[in-house]
């Protein structure tokens, strides 16, 4: 039998990938290096392996990880036909028994006669050499081998392929309290792009001490002996080095001035907004290896951020990914290489939940291309839709993986202030917009002699 389409990686994303082009009938080449080759942090030859956490986060369809798991389902997902079938108690998340979870992919995934499997590592030319068959999907992970990851190096730009995570926590707008922070940039230049949490000398020094006793999480063995560049040290790190190293360094308030005192700040953390809609912020220069706990106790004793909201804490680990914004259709092509999507958190999207859907959507889209038909977007207004309105948010940045979170949502029209409402409203628009881009899918879908 030979191959219409080849996915390259079984975790997650590329397991959904190869499920929906196969189930749509089409035989699809999946590669997968391991168990011949394994990496630093799998312990399997079984597909869509668990390295971190069994939970999947909450199945509630009030939140923005339920939501996505309803599109999901919605969409035909075997990562969620076989986590439900797995399931064990986890409150109002979705938990699953690791090894029967991976089992269950697997087994799907063999038994399935259209998946032509073959475990072997990938190379570029490999890839090229396949795009003779049909369209291909590279949906390798955080760990990419070093051949493959050279090659889409080389197609999409050296400076677009980040192999060493160093990101900021990320806040939700609507929970900075504005009575502190003030919007304005050094010395006025940028206009107010940023906004600014201004520090006494007390508050300073507390947060200072805080932050240097906070415990901080342990590295993947796979990390040992990582030096860190001196541009993206971790805060603890700089601080360590002396009491005022942050005023001096990253937190050095000159040029700016407090609304409040009329005054300079003895120290500043500034805010940088993550997206167009500024509904997210980042906190400039925050990189850390904090425990995620430890994160929200320390960074909320930042004046203005005392009822922050994290959408994302920081991290600073290995993590093979794309500059989205730039190599990144909207529809998950190369912009380079238009017959080759990328899936999973190589797109720069973050979590188990947020991987898998990639995968769905490329194999869906790799179903439609395979009969000549143009693959329908999602809308921003639903979870799926706003994950890749983020991929390809052109606003200047430092890109970093994101998962689903309230702050991608585009703002309501008109506003509501109170949170609860707000969010029953979203998810609202969100279940709307779902559901009528869906019908539009299964309509597609059946132009290509296939269902959801």
């Amino acid at each position: 039998m030979r191959p219409s389409a080849t996915v390259i990686g079984a975790g997650l994303a590329g397991s959904e990938a190869a499920w929906q082009i196969a189930r749509a009938g089409h035989a699809v080449r999946l590669v997968e290096m391991r168990p011949a080759r394994s990496t630093p942090a799998h312990r399997t030859g079984h597909f869509a392996e668990l390295v971190c956490s069994n939970s999947f986060k909450s199945d509630l369809e009030s939140t923005p990880a339920g939501l996505l798991k309803r599109e999901m389902r919605e969409l035909g997902s075997l990562t969620l036909a076989v986590a439900d079938r797995c399931r064990v108690p986890g409150g109002e998340a979705l938990a699953v028994d690791r090894e029967a979870f991976a089992r269950g992919v697997t087994e799907a995934l063999r038994g399935q006669p259209n998946v032509l499997l073959e475990e072997r590592e990938a190379t570029g030319d490999d890839v090229a050499r396949w795009l003779g068959d049909g369209p291909v999907v590279v949906a390798t992970g955080p760990l990419t081998s070093d051949g493959l990851a050279e090659w889409l190096a080389t197609v999409t730009g050296s400076g677009r392929l980040f192999f060493f995570d160093a990101v900021s926590p990320t806040v939700t707008a609507e929970s900075i309290d504005r009575s502190v922070a003030f919007a304005g940039s050094r010395y006025g230049k940028g206009g107010e792009d940023y906004l600014n949490c201004p520090f006494t000398k007390e508050e300073y020094e507390a947060f200072v001490a805080a932050l240097l006793a906070a415990e901080r999480a342990p590295l993947h063995d796979f990390e040992q002996g990582v030096r860190y560049f001196e541009g993206c040290l971790p805060i603890e790190e700089i601080a360590s080095r002396g009491a005022r190293s942050l005023a001096f360094g990253n937190f050095k308030p000159v040029g700016l001035t407090d609304p409040r005192t009329g005054r300079r700040p003895y120290a500043v953390l500034q805010l940088r907004p993550e997206n167009a809609d500024r509904t997210l912020y980042s906190l400039v220069a925050c990189q850390t290896r904090l425990k995620w706990g430890e994160q929200a106790r320390v960074f909320r004793l930042v004046p203005g951020l005392q009822n922050a909201e994290f959408v994302r804490f920081g991290v600073i680990h290995r993590n093979t990914y794309l500059h989205a914004p730039e190599v990144l259709g909207r529809t998950l092509r190369l912009k380079a290489w238009p017959t080759v999507r990328c899936a999973g958190q190589i797109t720069g999207v973050e979590g188990y939940m947020e991987s898998a859907a990639t995968g769905l959507l490329a194999g869906l889209w790799t179903v439609l291309d395979l009969s000549g038909l143009e693959p329908a977007e999602p809308p921003a207004d639903c979870v799926l839709g706003s994950l890749l309105a983020y991929l390809a948010d052109q606003t200047e940045r430092d890109f970093a993986p994101m998962n689903a979170n309230w702050g991608l949502f585009p703002p309501l029209d008109p506003p509501i202030r109170e949170k609860q409402a707000r969010r029953a409203a979203l998810a609202q628009r969100a279940r709307a917009a779902f559901e009528l881009w869906l019908q539009d899918v299964r309509t597609a879908l059946r132009s290509a002699g296939a269902e959801l």
